[in-house]
């Protein structure tokens, strides 16, 4: 095999093998069984330095309902950290949630 072929064949691998991970399905429904309102939710790469906007803008969440958010930032990741604020002040922040395998998180 050439080295021009072979050069080829490796970068079409790369590719293939790049890709599922690339194409997975990072959408997550957010559940607030908390009893108060969620104000805010944060929620940014492992790899971020910051937690970059409130994903909830001029929305809330109210205790008993759910959103589902699509956490693929282009970035490759699949572990994000969440941070979620509450009405009443609290804040709940949850470290490597990996959220090409999980499709559902509760706040209780």
């Amino acid at each position: 095999m050439s080295f021009l072929r072979y050069a080829t064949f490796v970068a079409l691998m790369g590719t293939m093998l790049a890709t599922p991970a690339l194409a997975l399905d990072r959408r997550v429904t957010i559940i607030n069984e908390t009893g108060f309102t969620m104000t805010n939710f944060y929620g940014s790469n492992t790899g971020s330095s910051s937690w970059e906007e409130d994903i909830l803008g001029q929305d809330v969440l109210p205790s008993g309902s759910q959103v589902s958010i699509n956490f693929n930032d282009e970035s490759g990741y699949c572990m994000f950290d969440f941070r979620a604020v509450f009405e009443d002040g609290d804040e709940l922040i949850r470290e490597k949630v990996n959220v090409c395998e999980t499709s559902t998180f509760t706040y209780n």
